[in-house]
């Protein structure tokens, strides 16, 4: 699932060298996506649209593997 989250948001940042994915486990794993400040526009889209897609295939991946997951997009500092 990290991944999969990182191949997505590399493919939509000008700098995908400052792509961060941190993955933290448990019952419901929950993975942290950093991005370069320029890039942060590109990533949550108008209105949130991108990140929201970017939830549900990531659930969609983890359903797969009988697993619930979550994903938060911090600001980067």
């Amino acid at each position: 699932m990290k991944e999969l989250i990182e191949y997505i948001a590399k493919s939509l940042v000008d700098s995908p060298d400052e792509v961060v994915v941190t993955e933290t486990k448990g019952s419901r794993p929950r993975l942290g996506l950093t991005v370069a400040k320029e890039d942060m526009g590109r990533v949550i889209g108008k209105g949130g649209k991108v990140a929201n897609s970017i939830r549900v295939l990531l659930r969609v991946a983890a359903e797969r593997q009988g697993k619930q997951a979550t994903l938060d997009v911090s600001d980067p500092s």
